[in-house]
Formats: C-alpha cells, structure tokens, sequence
C-alpha cells in the first residue's frame, strides 16, 4: 500500500510525548490539511551524540521492516524518512495488558498476521511484550514497535527459528489471558523453547542488561523498596508546613538504571523549584505542582489516576479518564506536565 504524496510531504503536529529514552522520543500527532490519519514519530534529532549510532541502527532495522509489512493488515504504515525520525501511521487499539482478549477470533487473526508477516520475510522479534500486541477497535489483532524487527532474505534455519519463536511468544500471550484455549500442541510448543533463545537468556540478555540498566541508564523496574514509607512522612512534613501548599500525593516509579523513585504530586501555587527548596534530604525524585489533585466524590485523592501518571501509562489513563469527564479535566494539565516520560512500569 503506497502512501499518497500529500500525505508524505504534509507538515508533522506534535501533541503528544508517550515516552522520551536515550535513544529517541515518542510523539504522536497529526498531520496539517489530513483528516482521520493519526500518526506517531519516532524522534531522533535530540539523541544525544554517542547514542545516535545506536538510535539510528535501530531506526533502519524498524524502516526497513515497515517497508517489508506494507499492505499487511495489522502493521503500521510507514508515511516518510528524514533527519528528525521516522513516521509512521499510529494504530487505533488497546494494548493487550488492558484488552486481554479472550475471543478465540482475536488469537487467530494474530496468527493470521504473523502468518502474512513470515510471507514477507519479517520476524518481529519483541512481541513477548504484551504492550506490543493491540486489539484494534473492531477486535482484530495489530503490531506495533519494530525496532528490533529482522528481514530474511533467506527462509534457512534462523528465519524459521525466529518465525517460530514469534508464534511462541504469542501463545505465551494466550497463555496469560485465555489459557482455556489453549490446544495440546500450542502447550507443548510453549514448553520447548528454542536453542538460540535459551543461549540468549543464559548470555546475551546479561550483557544487554549491563549496557541498557547500567552504561545506558535504562530501568526495567527493579528495586521494590518502599520509598513512600520510608521517606514519605519527612517528605509530607516539610511540604505541607509551607501555607501555599494545600495537599500533596506520593507515588513511586521505576528509576533509571535501579531502583525505585519517589514521584510528589504537589498542590500549589508555588513553582517546582521553590518546591524543591522546601523538600528535606533525602527528597523526592520528581516533584511536580499541580492546580488540583484528582479526587473521588468523597473527597480523597485518586492515587490510582497519580499512580498511571507517575508510570506513564497514557493507553490506562485515557480508559480511565473516557469513564468519567470531571477526572478527565482535573488530570489534563497533570498529564500534560508530567516528569516521567519512560515507558518503564514498576513491577511491585
């Protein structure tokens, strides 16, 4: 499917950052004069330097797969290439994490895909992820994320290792959420993983754990301390003694490389800097004012709206906010502001 040139040469309107790492940023719009076309950039122009090797050799395995996908239902379009990254059509759907389908057709039109995609020659290689499985709004299956995407020029033994282990991760995703449709022979591909992947585990995925948590100050959410307990109630005190601060809410969020950070939702007029005055030692990570904290109709704060906040978990709040249009406005600006912009969730 070939995109239309008015497409392609339209004018990129951001509105909003999903997630920022060290090598590019995620920011979905739309483009000037195109109605009903969301698009989402992959942003590598602020990469710093040393990473923009890395940034952008990822960047050419995910151009490179999206040309070979075009047309496959279920897979982003590629709409242009340039100095600032890479845009691509944005994929109306729910992560599988929040949609867990449980509708046998949902599962099959995956293996459809996966099925279109080998014919392409592609593997994507990450859909273990569950946040890289969509089902769209009339329940069909969809992929997103191929930066680690490989093109097979050959059908030899790796392509039908890594085809293979795609399938397997998605059964590992039926496993998690309709287990009672599982058959015989999906349970045992399930239980024999393959040579390769089992060498990975054993050696290369502590190497790219070393470079990713500890050279690259990724986090995967380890660490599960309890900031809150211990540190909160130092925090609470010096925050609430100043009468410009009316309440405050504390969250944690995954801290890069590891360990776990204190977020501090702050209702204030005050600014984050005068904040950052007032916080005692050891003070929060994150502090952000806010003009309103979220509450329920009883009047306490809606840590588990702040909580999606802190995480950056935009696919939950944007459910969560469609159920109710006073949360949804009293959390516009917070959203807007937020501090954390990794897509990192905490594991507790």
């Amino acid at each position: 499917m070939s995109i239309p040139p008015h497409i392609t040469r339209a004018r990129f309107a951001p509105e909003t950052v999903h997630k920022r790492d060290i090598f590019s940023e995620t920011v979905s719009g739309h483009l000037d004069g195109v109605a009903d076309f969301p698009v989402v950039l992959r942003k590598l122009d602020g990469v710093p330097l040393y990473a923009r090797p890395v940034a952008w050799t990822l960047a050419r395995r995910e151009i490179r797969a999206l040309r070979a996908v075009q047309g496959i239902e279920g897979c982003p379009l590629l709409v242009r290439v340039d100095r600032t990254g890479l845009l691509r059509s944005w994929t109306r759907g729910t992560p599988l994490q929040l949609a867990k389908p449980t509708d046998p057709a949902w599962y099959r039109d995956a293996r459809r895909l996966l099925r279109e995609m080998r014919r392409a020659g592609v593997t994507h290689n990450d859909i273990a992820k569950p946040q890289n499985w969509l089902m769209t709004p009339e329940g069909r299956a969809a992929v997103i994320d191929f930066q680690l995407a490989s093109v097979h020029r050959r059908r030899g033994k790796l392509f039908r290792v890594m085809a293979r282990e795609d399938l397997r991760h998605l059964l590992k995703q039926k496993r998690a959420y309709a287990p009672r449709l599982l058959t015989p022979s999906e349970k045992r591909m399930l239980a024999q993983k393959a040579l390769p992947a089992r060498i990975w585990m054993a050696t290369g995925k502590r190497l790219y754990n070393y470079i990713t948590r500890r050279l690259m100050n990724w986090s995967d959410g380890e660490g599960t301390e309890d900031r809150i307990d211990r540190d909160g109630p130092a925090v609470r005190a010096a925050l609430l003694r100043h009468p410009q601060v009316q309440d405050l809410a504390l969250c944690t969020y995954a801290r890069p490389a590891k360990g776990v950070g204190l977020y501090a939702f702050v209702e204030t007029g005050l600014d984050a800097e005068a904040l950052a005055d007032l916080a005692p030692d050891p003070a929060p990570d994150l502090i952000q004012p806010v003009p309103l904290l979220p509450r329920d109709a009883e009047g306490a704060v809606r840590h588990d709206a702040l909580q999606l906040v802190a995480t950056n978990r935009l696919e939950e709040l944007a459910e969560l906010q469609a159920t109710d249009p006073d949360l949804a406005a009293t959390l516009k600006p917070i959203i807007a502001g937020r501090l954390n912009l990794t897509d990192r969730v905490l594991r507790r």
